[in-house]
């Protein structure tokens, strides 16, 4: 079994910054995909950023060049610093994660939120 805890959610104003962290633990040898998702209320789960192995990360549009996915294999964890916030930003913030362990497994966080108003 696989475990996937998120953290660093909280308030903050628009134009400031968050770091969020996923730490996946458990029976597994690597974690080939990291994901972060969001879910506004009466919206649906998008993708924000998507970080593989051997291949450059993958940000929806809304967000590039303001957040920045990236993972420390060593501890296991992805992260998302995501900078100049906005209003529009606010959501519960979910990680995925899919680990290696003879084939691949896919495991969800419980999410994160993120709020950002003056």
């Amino acid at each position: 079994q696989v475990q996937v805890v998120e953290s660093g959610g909280g308030l903050v104003q628009p134009g400031g910054s968050l770091r969020l962290s996923c730490a996946a633990s458990g029976t597994f040898s690597r974690i080939n995909v990291g994901g972060w998702y969001r879910q506004a209320p009466g919206k649906q789960r998008e993708l924000v950023a998507e970080i593989r192995s051997g291949v450059m990360p993958n940000y929806a549009d809304s967000v590039k060049g303001r957040f920045t996915i990236s993972r420390d294999n060593a501890k296991n964890t992805v992260y998302l610093q995501m900078n100049s916030l906005k209003t529009e930003d606010t959501a519960v913030y979910y990680c995925y994660v899919m680990v290696q362990w003879g084939r691949e497994y896919g495991y969800w966080g419980q999410g994160t939120q993120v709020t950002v108003s003056s």
